[in-house]
């Protein structure tokens, strides 16, 4: 059962599933596509080229998306995406792609805390949470399970590894390798995520191979490009050692320092 409050605006051109709720004031424009059970808050406006999952949640005041903030945009269509069972709080700001990748997206089960920015063009994966007043720049990628802590900014073209965590009000402007901790201004290396990797079912042998690769690459004194071969022909085979590598390997803006 869809309930419609009487004070919103949904265009009839909007394309809504089952057992959707829309609270006084939202406003649905008309290229929109929303999923079943969606919930959308008061005050929240959803704008063109918006394409909203199942058990999607935008709390009030939030705005989907909007034009993004380039002003080399034609107006032209590009997407927002979110998906699945992802929450979008108060007065978050989501914008969509530009003509360079066409397409922002967000992924299954993250939670946008209030007040966060995504910027246009960035990639969030699933199981991300971001937290309270975090700025993400353009064409940020951000791979699954990633944690951003309060008040913490991202510069554009920065990727982020998967189970990483960045400590709150820190500035990354360098691409941060999976499953580590980072805090500061700007993000320094600050050890291994070990809790956030246990409590995800990582073996203490698979943790130790990765704490062991990130001593290799941050402490011995041996500059990046040896510090790899080292690690590939030490653990080139682990899966968790591969995808380090990988990320290591696309990275475009350098690897964050200890």
């Amino acid at each position: 059962m869809t309930n419609i409050h009487p004070a919103a605006i949904v265009s009839s051109k909007a394309k809504l599933g089952n057992n959707i709720i829309v609270g006084p004031f939202a406003i649905i424009h008309d290229d929109v596509e929303i999923g079943n059970d969606c919930e959308i808050g008061p005050n929240a406006v959803i704008y063109d080229y918006a394409r909203i999952g199942n058990n999607v949640k935008i709390f009030q005041g939030a705005s989907v998306s909007n034009l993004p903030q380039d002003l080399k945009f034609d107006k032209g269509k590009t997407i927002l995406s979110i998906d699945d069972n992802t929450t979008v709080r108060e007065f978050v700001t989501l914008h969509r792609g530009t003509h360079a990748t066409g397409i922002t997206r967000i992924g299954k089960n993250c939670l946008l805390m209030a007040y966060a920015h995504i910027a246009h063009d960035c990639h969030i994966g699933d199981n991300c949470i971001i937290a309270n007043g975090v700025q993400l720049a353009g064409h940020v990628e951000i791979e699954e399970t990633v944690i951003i802590g309060g008040l913490s900014a991202v510069h554009q073209f920065c990727k982020i590894g998967k189970h990483a965590m960045v400590g709150g009000g820190s500035m990354a402007n360098m691409d941060i390798p999976p499953f580590i901790m980072t805090s500061g201004y700007p993000a320094r290396y600050m050890g291994l995520n070990i809790i956030g990797l246990k409590r995800r079912g990582f073996k203490q042998e698979e943790i130790d191979t990765i704490k062991e690769t990130y001593r290799l690459y941050y402490s011995t004194g041996i500059n990046p490009t040896e510090a790899k071969e080292k690690i590939a022909a030490k653990f080139g085979e682990e899966p968790n050692v591969k995808s380090i590598l990988e990320f290591m390997e696309k990275s475009t803006r350098g690897i964050i320092r200890k």
